[in-house]
């Protein structure tokens, strides 16, 4: 029984964000070091993206808001809310965000009906509420009153990935599952000036966008492209706990994105993947060396011993997989990705087109860019593509999935 994710959909706020001009804002608040204005604009220019979508309305030159709470634009000054007022705005923006990526998705799935649905799957990090977004889907979209909700919550940018691996356990479990999954990210929220470091880097990349898909066991329509679920892998690396974490302050959510993580997927992407290939026949088959299984715990000072990686030679993977949805974390992590498994600069184009034109939407991002190769005119039915999403941890999830068209 092939578990598929059909109906794969995006949305994001009509407001939009200028790389340029966010650096030039950022880089002119009182305050600032000269360091920190030199770090705001490096950061800026080398993020790779060119433009990003926010809920706040009043981010804008020309907004003309009387009372405003986040950015005064007469002083072009960034303001600094509590995390309440940050989290108010977050449970009317994320609401409407997350209907509308249901709703969308439902739509473009005219076999199945809301009534089919069975359960609904939830992903955000960056805010809370109750009844929450998976409350909200099933009496927006009129789901019926006994739909199982499951909220996963403040996992960071990798939590599609076991969102859309619980759903498949739930389809695999009964085969009549449908399974609405739903993520979204309110990042601008949480975004601040700042000399430090790591919120530079932060602010020079989050945004906001959701995304939705369906779950199940139903066959793609005629003409219709969907992804088989086939398999998904956890890794936690050896180092990086401390380099990427999630907090909530008083004055918002206060995200640590070490400069030294691009280094960690560097030295640890290709141990990451081993698990995940030593379970799928027909790739152990293609490449010329086994595969290490996992990695484990010492229970001496709980560090954790890594896998001696027996990888064939990276130039094979790009070959042996035709497809890659890497999370677009920043531009360095791509290159790095890039370089490191020896990819085809085409195979992260999706990855970098999602970064360039939304930036980093945290858990949505993934799916964005699953939905870029499904779109491709060049993806065809059987190819297979590998998804990675890093997180808090360092955490990374992955999973493989084979094209199929109807």
């Amino acid at each position: 029984m092939a578990v598929t994710l059909r109906a794969l959909q995006t949305v994001v706020p009509p407001t939009i964000l200028f790389q340029e001009q966010v650096r030039d804002i950022f880089a002119a608040q009182p305050g600032l070091s000269r360091l920190a204005q030199r770090l705001v604009s490096t950061s800026f220019n080398v993020s790779g993206i060119e433009t990003r979508h926010t809920v706040i309305a009043e981010l804008t030159l020309d907004n003309d808001a009387t009372e405003p709470q986040f950015f005064d634009a007469r002083q072009q000054l960034l303001l600094v809310p509590s995390t309440r007022v940050r989290n108010e705005l977050y449970i009317t923006e994320a609401t409407k965000l997350f209907v509308e990526a249901g709703r969308q998705a439902l739509a473009a799935c005219p076999d199945i009906r809301a009534e089919d649905v069975t359960h609904v799957v939830t992903v955000s990090c960056t805010g809370f509420y109750a009844p929450g977004p998976d409350y909200m889907l099933v009496r927006e979209l009129g789901l019926k009153v006994s739909t199982q909700r499951y909220h996963l919550g403040f996992m960071g940018c990798y939590a599609s990935m076991p969102a859309l691996r619980t759903a498949k356990q739930f389809v695999e479990a009964d085969p009549n599952a449908v399974v609405l999954v739903v993520s979204a990210e309110l990042c601008s929220l949480h975004l601040r000036t700042s000399s430090d470091p790591d919120t530079i880097v932060a602010s020079s990349l989050f945004s906001d966008g959701a995304a939705a898909g369906i779950v199940s066991a139903r066959a793609p329509l005629p003409g219709e492209k969907a992804l088989a679920l086939d398999l998904f892998e956890t890794v936690i690396t050896p180092v990086g706990e401390g380099d990427m974490a999630w907090k909530i302050g008083d004055e918002g959510f206060e995200m640590i994105l070490s400069t030294y993580v691009p280094h960690i997927i560097d030295e640890h992407i290709e141990a990451a993947l081993a698990p995940l290939f030593a379970r799928d026949a027909s790739i152990t088959a293609q490449l010329a060396a086994p595969l290490q299984a996992d990695a484990v715990w010492s229970p001496v000072g709980a560090t954790m011993v890594a896998p001696v990686l027996t990888i064939a030679t990276p130039a094979s993977l790009s070959s042996v997989i035709e497809h890659w949805a890497i999370h677009p974390g920043g531009r360095s992590i791509l290159d790095k990705t890039e370089a490191k498994l020896d990819l085809r600069a085409d195979q992260l184009l999706p990855s970098r087109e999602t970064l360039r034109t939304n930036g980093n939407m945290s858990s949505a991002t993934i799916l964005f860019v699953m939905k870029a190769i499904l779109d491709g005119p060049a993806t065809a039915d059987g190819e297979r593509v590998c998804a990675m999403a890093f997180g808090p941890g360092l955490t990374v999830e992955s999973g493989l999935m084979t094209v199929i068209e109807g």
